[in-house]
């Protein structure tokens, strides 16, 4: 399937690599672009092979540094709200379909840079990182979910903070406040992030992909929702297959051989 703005490389391990690749632009998302990501999602989310994915930008400077300024629809609410409603769909692909994802994010992560990597399972940053929502110095606000995935992963005092400034984060302050869970070296990043999706395809694939249904679902409802419907899941599982093998193969000291059934 050939890309233009993205290169797609799917690896023997069952990790598939995307690259957005418009680095002359600091890989700034524009139509196509969100059109190849959401094929590129597509494509992970249905083959049975890939089993988790890593997204990251091209060059040392940035991950995404936001929207194509030159492409956004000022002045139609209704061509603005159609491109986020657009976008908003392309994100949510990636984040309900049911595979791990990792952002490794390799420099600037900014405006619908940043909520992608929000949408990632995992965020990893390499050291010179910088995110940051910046709408609000363009009149605008986050239309690909910032406002509600930021304060469920930070708290709403922080996400505000980020929100009203536009100010920039930097890596370790970004590790602080829970927005990425690791910071490395450039260099190091996407080996960094390879054995960090490997440990998690080590595990079984319907109880990876029911933790992240199940997760996903609690934080749209409330707590009592959220338990049954965990509840639920661990009894599905318990039915498994996989999950006879993997408790055969603590009682017999040996490592489990899963194969997602």
């Amino acid at each position: 399937m050939p890309y233009n703005h993205i290169d797609f490389e799917a690896s023997g391990d069952g990790i598939a690599l995307v690259t957005v690749n418009r680095p002359d632009k600091l890989n700034a998302l524009n139509a196509a672009l969100v059109g190849e990501l959401d094929q590129a999602f597509r494509r992970v989310e249905r083959d049975a092979a890939l089993r988790g994915l890593i997204l990251t930008g091209a060059g040392d400077k940035a991950f995404i540094a936001g929207a194509d300024i030159a492409e956004l629809p000022v002045g139609s609410a209704v061509a603005a709200h159609d491109l986020a409603l657009g976008g908003l769909a392309v994100l949510r692909r990636l984040e309900r379909m049911g595979k791990p994802s990792i952002a490794a994010i390799n420099g600037y992560a900014l405006g619908g840079g940043m909520e992608l990597a929000l949408c990632c399972t995992i965020r990893v940053a390499s050291g010179n990182a910088k995110l940051a929502l910046p709408e609000i110095k363009l009149g605008l606000m986050p239309g690909y979910g910032g406002t509600q995935r930021l304060p469920r992963l930070v708290g709403r005092g922080r996400a505000l903070e980020i929100l009203l400034t536009g100010g920039l984060i930097d890596a370790a302050e970004a590790q602080r406040m829970g927005l990425v869970t690791h910071v490395v070296l450039q260099t190091e990043l996407l080996d960094f992030s390879r054995l960090l999706l490997r440990r998690i395809l080590e595990n079984a694939p319907l109880a990876v992909a029911s933790i992240l249904e199940t997760v996903d679902a609690g934080l749209s409802t409330g707590l009592d929702e959220g338990l049954q419907f965990e509840a639920a899941a661990f009894g599905k599982l318990a039915a498994t297959e996989d999950a006879v093998e993997g408790t055969r193969a603590f009682l017999e000291k040996r490592k489990p051989i899963f194969k997602g059934k």
